[in-house]
């Protein structure tokens, strides 16, 4: 009977989602309205929400209660009462390799597609590994933070004190394990939480002291926060369309040690010469609004919610973006295009285009391949005008 009473409130959860707001947050307000739920409730509807979600559209034609099953399975080293339950005779594999549940699962259920799990495939850039990068969903990404290098073993040894599994990655990258609470252990301001491959991507920047830069969608500030810790003697100048996300860059700046930028609410579609006329940038980084297509890992109700005619949205606005930002870059200097998406459509084809219709040379590019590091999947270009 504890079996159905989990079903029941999965799907009760299930039946008022709809997509709308991220599963993080519908989650807390969804538990909050429903106080009768106890804290085990919570714990197991939460894991059967998420894998549920770790499936895509795999398997569509069976019930929700068997997908639930089969996701669960896949994506835990524990056994719950729903597989024990519904698939008895695979109970005893449930601490097996991942790759080795997947045949499991293929050989009981012939009609199993991989590519089903991220229906989108048809336009993933090419440089993915296709069966790697949909196998990863079914695993949650680490968290990963970044450190200054003198301090990564002090650090690391204050956590291993804690019994917290940290991985040291570079010597500024580690790895923890994901929803670890760093808080109460770790001093403010000592490291920045930022995904692998966000880190990576400020390999590109290459600042020389004194230069102008500016990071023309900052959202929480990370890039610029990433961009300081490579060179600290630069003039900043950080921009966003909502007003509230910059007001929340002030104390992140406060205790990484940046003092000196300059903060303008910009909408980067329309014409800002008379905020912008007389600035002219070293460096421009353009971490630009996208479908996130490449950090589903985080998000797995994507891949069930996720409308592909975004795809074309979403690159119109990146172009349109370049476009107006482009004009502000000194001849010789960088244009820094990231994005979070695993689509050919906002990676590789936005770069073509910006190469073909503004004064912009290649100089390198590179599409980061997240899944092989339980991280996310990114892509980032080195453009120098010309």
């Amino acid at each position: 009977m504890r079996a159905d009473h989990q079903l029941r409130a999965f799907e009760q959860i299930l039946s008022n989602y709809d997509g709308n707001l991220p599963l993080h947050r519908f989650l807390p307000v969804y538990f909050k309205q429903h106080k009768q739920m106890g804290s085990s409730d919570r714990r197991w509807a939460t894991r059967y929400i998420y894998s549920f979600f770790r499936l895509g559209k795999a398997l569509a034609s069976l019930s929700n209660e068997e997908r639930l099953s089969v996701a669960d399975f896949l994506c835990h080293d524990t056994l719950s009462l729903l597989v024990e339950k519904n698939l008895p005779d695979l109970k005893d594999s449930v601490t097996k390799p991942l790759e080795e549940k997947l045949v499991l699962i293929k050989a009981r259920y012939p009609d199993f597609d991989l590519k089903q799990i991220y229906s989108f495939h048809a336009a993933l850039s090419d440089d993915i590994n296709e069966e790697a990068f949909f196998t990863s969903f079914f695993k949650q990404p680490d968290l990963f933070i970044r450190v200054k290098a003198e301090d990564s073993a002090a650090i690391i040894s204050k956590l291993e004190a804690e019994n917290l599994a940290v991985k040291a990655i570079t010597d500024t990258a580690l790895a923890l394990s994901n929803g670890t609470k760093l808080e109460a252990i770790l001093r403010e301001g000592s490291y920045q939480v930022q995904d692998l491959s966000s880190q990576h991507t400020g390999l590109y920047f290459k600042p020389n002291k004194w230069d102008k830069w500016w990071d023309c969608c900052a959202a929480s500030g990370g890039k610029t926060l990433l961009l300081h810790s490579f060179e600290p003697v630069i003039d900043l100048l950080v921009s966003d369309l909502r007003e509230s996300v910059l007001l929340n860059l002030d104390e992140r700046f406060r205790l990484a040690g940046i003092k000196k930028y300059y903060k303008k609410e910009l909408d980067l579609l329309q014409n800002n010469d008379q905020v912008l006329h007389h600035y002219q940038f070293d460096g421009i980084i353009l971490d630009a609004p996208c479908t996130g297509s490449g950090t589903w890992g985080r998000t797995p109700e994507m891949l069930t919610f996720f409308e592909e005619r975004k795809i074309d949205q979403f690159a119109a606005i990146q172009k349109g973006i370049a476009q107006n930002v482009v004009k502000y870059l000194k001849p010789g200097k960088p244009l820094i295009y990231i994005t979070c998406s695993a689509f050919a459509a906002e990676n590789e084809a936005v770069v073509q285009h910006l190469i073909d219709t503004l004064p912009l040379k290649l100089e390198k590019m590179e599409l980061i391949k997240g899944y092989e590091n339980n991280a996310d999947t990114m892509f980032v270009a080195r453009l120098i005008k010309r």
